[in-house]
């Protein structure tokens, strides 16, 4: 367990340290977050705020597991690799996005197709690349199989595979992204989020199928999870130092670069623990903020189609706009929003835990 232990709390220094450096570089060289016009007053008074701040987080989650490997002198996995890859991929598109942004100084960034492009070209690489590489069982780090807490049937084709895996990694990338409107909120809830997969991947290492002297009846055939609890717990790391200088009053911001990032981090690890239906529940509170913006737009078009009046559910979306702008303060809706997170992942560990209980 020394490499996951070692790859969090490099991860955690790096963010730590590092996003103190790129606070005072960004601001130098006036790398500020534009507001889009219609968020509530106060997204505006943040207008100018360091943004891009995923460079570290994504930088710091490389180098911790990296330097965690070399210090302990073990082969980095291909599971690990691949969850490397998505994540600098997206970070990569979420970049692009970000810098356009700020060179402009307006809030529209990549177009929105363009942005999709981007995240299905990085994420249809990465949905293939986890049907291959088998290992000498032939596990392949992802599964042609949906998931809840286990695989389960029927197979589906190669492609409708590749799809559902895509499907995932764009959902839960924009969820992130959506999240991601108050200091703090998402790399707070992100922190849990992955912690409680580096914890599922650590009891999956230690009932493996493949630890057949300490493996019970109920073990689970997962490649790698020993490496992906190492990387979990370094994105975990990462996002908690981040955490540090994007509490409110946020001296930096994650941007697309972070957000794309971690929400493809998330969909890759619910393909390769095979959790893919629980990632609902332990992410559930992105599924709320893009369940309210759904509602809010199916809603505004439904009236406006029938009445001829549009109307709206909510003041504003997604949902945590929605509480600013009926009077609670920020700080109070983001301990909130943390809650139904922790409650949410606690549910969910429940869960899984339940499962191996019972069989």
């Amino acid at each position: 367990m020394i490499a996951i232990a070692t790859a969090g709390l490099l991860a955690l220094l790096g963010s730590l340290l590092g996003t103190r450096i790129a606070v005072n570089a960004f601001a130098r060289r006036g790398y500020g977050q534009p507001f889009r016009d219609g968020t509530p007053q106060t997204h505006q008074l943040k207008r100018g705020t360091p943004t891009m701040g995923g460079v570290v987080i994504i930088i710091a989650v490389d180098l911790g597991y990296l330097l965690a490997k070399l210090i302990t002198t073990e082969q980095p996995s291909v599971s690990a690799w691949l969850v490397l890859f998505l994540m600098n991929g997206l970070a990569m598109v979420g970049f692009l996005d970000d810098w356009l942004k700020i060179s402009r100084q307006h809030s529209g960034g990549l177009p929105g197709w363009f942005k999709i492009a981007g995240q299905v070209i990085i994420g249809g690489i990465f949905a293939v690349a986890a049907l291959h590489f088998p290992d000498a069982r032939g596990m392949t780090p992802g599964s042609p199989f949906i998931s809840f807490l286990r695989d389960f049937s029927p197979q589906l084709p190669i492609a409708l595979a590749v799809i559902w895996t895509l499907l995932m990694i764009v959902g839960a990338s924009n969820g992130v992204n959506l999240t991601d409107g108050l200091d703090g909120l998402a790399a707070g809830a992100c922190t849990m989020i992955f912690g409680a997969y580096a914890l599922i991947n650590i009891w999956q290492y230690n009932q493996s199928c493949a630890r057949v002297a300490s493996a019970g009846p109920n073990c689970y055939e997962v490649r790698d999870p020993y490496d992906l609890a190492a990387v979990a717990l370094a994105v975990a790391g990462a996002c908690f130092g981040f955490l540090w200088w994007n509490a409110k009053p946020a001296k930096i911001i994650m941007g697309d670069t972070g957000a794309l990032s971690l929400g493809g981090g998330l969909a890759a690890f619910a393909v390769f623990s095979r959790t893919e239906l629980l990632l609902i529940l332990l992410g559930g509170l992105m599924v709320i903020e893009v369940g309210s913006l759904v509602l809010q737009t199916s809603y505004f078009k439904a009236t406006r189609r029938l009445t001829g009046t549009p109307k709206r559910l909510f003041r504003n979306s997604p949902l945590h706009n929605h509480f600013e702008m009926v009077g609670w303060r920020e700080v109070t809706i983001v301990m909130r929003f943390w809650i139904i997170a922790g409650l949410c992942v606690a549910a969910g560990l429940g869960i899984f835990y339940a499962e191996w209980l019972v069989g």
